[in-house]
């Protein structure tokens, strides 16, 4: 599929945010007073900015506000009220540990709830769909948690929870990759059962639908080459999870360390998420001859 920039930056960013939220929520870090207000504005900003790129894909961004009505039928619904409802309690945490320097546990102990329900309702938005087979397994839902959890613990200064959390998050995303290189193939969907015209014998494609490009062509028919997502993968594990890992397993005190740490695993989520989208194959494209 076309991997929208307000979107990587949207899943990328929002569960770095929330990740952050997570391990303030839980009492990983007890910052108060000013310290506080530094954290908790970094974890705002990167979750609400994150939510608020979202909306630029929107064809009509003013309709934005409509996803809080399908709830009961949409993971993009749901993951709006857990958002909402994760940043409210996390703000009455953070007013009570700035302005107060008192942490109240259980309120805390929601908010994070609620972030980590957030990004697994994200995650939920993609692992749903059965028309993109390389999405519809279950890691979908884990790299996301892990990819958030990772981050955040890098950016909360947990240098040692990041670290395994960092091997996990490489194990996870080649396990996202070699699963899903395979899964489109072992869904069965091919241009005789897209066509329903199996029974007569092989189809192929004589003429294309239409002389132009259309809206399904251009979101859900992308293909990026063999070798172009090879050498991403490669930069994106190393990026997301080697070099971050090495570098707080070497110096997990420094504070630079954690800043180049971050940057490093930053980049590397970019990518990973971005190859997220341009692998994932729309069964939409047997209709082309693409797939």
């Amino acid at each position: 599929m076309h991997p929208a920039p307000s979107v990587i930056i949207f899943t990328v960013l929002s569960g770095l945010g929330f990740g952050l939220l997570t391990y303030l929520g839980l009492g990983a870090i007890n910052p108060t007073g000013l310290a506080a207000f530094g954290f908790f504005t970094l974890a705002y900003g990167l979750a609400v900015g994150g939510l608020l790129a979202s909306t630029l894909h929107l064809g009509n961004p003013k309709k934005a506000l409509l996803a809080f009505t399908q709830w009961r039928t949409s993971w993009l619904s749901r993951e709006a009220w857990l958002s909402v409802l994760a940043l409210v309690l996390m703000g009455f945490y953070a007013l009570g540990a700035i302005f107060f320097g008192t942490h109240m546990r259980l309120l805390g102990a929601l908010g994070a709830a609620l972030s980590i329900a957030t990004v697994l309702s994200t995650s939920m938005i993609y692992a749903q769909l059965k028309t993109v087979p390389r999405w519809n397994q279950w890691p979908t839902p884990l790299l996301f948690l892990v990819f958030a959890l990772s981050g955040g613990a890098i950016l909360a200064a947990q240098p040692y929870i990041a670290f395994i959390l960092l091997l996990i998050t490489g194990i996870v995303l080649l396990l996202h990759w070699l699963n899903g290189d395979g899964r489109f193939a072992a869904t069965g969907s091919t241009m005789e059962t897209a066509t329903g015209l199996g029974h007569i014998g092989k189809v192929r494609l004589l003429e294309p639908p239409h002389t132009g490009t259309n809206y399904l062509m251009k979101e859900m028919v992308y293909v990026v080459g063999r070798k172009h997502a090879l050498r991403l993968r490669l930069i994106a594990l190393s990026l997301a999870v080697v070099l971050p890992a090495l570098i707080l397993l070497a110096f997990p005190s420094s504070h630079f360390a954690i800043v180049v740490a971050i940057l490093s695993h930053l980049v590397g989520a970019f990518a990973a998420r971005w190859l997220f989208f341009a692998e994932a194959e729309h069964v939409v494209g047997l209709y082309y001859g693409k797939r």
